[in-house]
């Protein structure tokens, strides 16, 4: 029996799954359940694999389901012998995992907030913003020499916070005062795995 992963076509956290899964090519083992969810309606299929209403959630035939997007590719990272979380460098790469995951909660609670609130408040949007230009920041000012070097989650990670931004805050202008990340983005997005995986909706 596969593994089923809960997900949905926009949600840059389960398109971190999917690239590693691309990146494997292990999608035979894998069956995908795109299901639509909300956080004020949450589906009745994800609420059953995960209490707390999120995707990713991944169902596995042998134990409890497991959800939190860096759990899931850490289980399947050690499952595949990947190599994904190097020992070399474990602590780099999960720290740019975790900055980029906090890009995407940032990202994310925007389109929330302007979505499901009756009156949004622009100051905290603008608060979550500043957080995202921080770190990009950071990554474009301090992180540059681990993008180029092999592939791993943490540089998944930030392709597919990237991505979102493009996706639901391309009027922001992410790219503006970064051109060595602007540059790295656009290659990083030319892989076969990323093309394969581009948000939608």
């Amino acid at each position: 029996m596969p593994m089923i992963l809960m997900s949905s076509k926009a949600s840059p956290f389960v398109r971190k799954v999917r690239v590693l899964i691309q990146e494997a090519d292990r999608w035979a083992e894998v069956e995908e359940n795109v299901t639509p969810t909300t956080p004020l309606d949450s589906a009745p299929a994800v609420l059953a694999a995960n209490p707390l209403g999120k995707i990713p959630a991944l169902i596995r035939e042998e134990g409890p389901t497991l959800h939190d997007s860096r759990v899931i590719t850490r289980y399947l990272d050690d499952r595949w012998s990947l190599g994904l979380y190097p020992a070399s460098r474990l602590w780099e790469v999960l720290t740019l995992e975790s900055m980029s995951d906090a890009i995407m909660e940032a990202a994310l609670g925007m389109v929330y907030a302007a979505k499901f609130h009756a009156a949004p408040d622009a100051a905290w949007a603008d608060a979550q913003w500043t957080k995202v230009a921080r770190t990009l920041d950071a990554v474009e000012d301090r992180w540059i020499s681990h993008l180029s070097g092999p592939l791993d989650m943490g540089q998944v990670a930030l392709g597919c916070a990237l991505g979102y931004l493009d996706l639901r805050h391309g009027n922001r202008g992410w790219r503006e005062g970064r051109p060595v990340l602007t540059e790295w983005s656009a290659r990083f997005a030319e892989r076969p795995s990323m093309a394969a995986t581009v948000p939608a909706g």
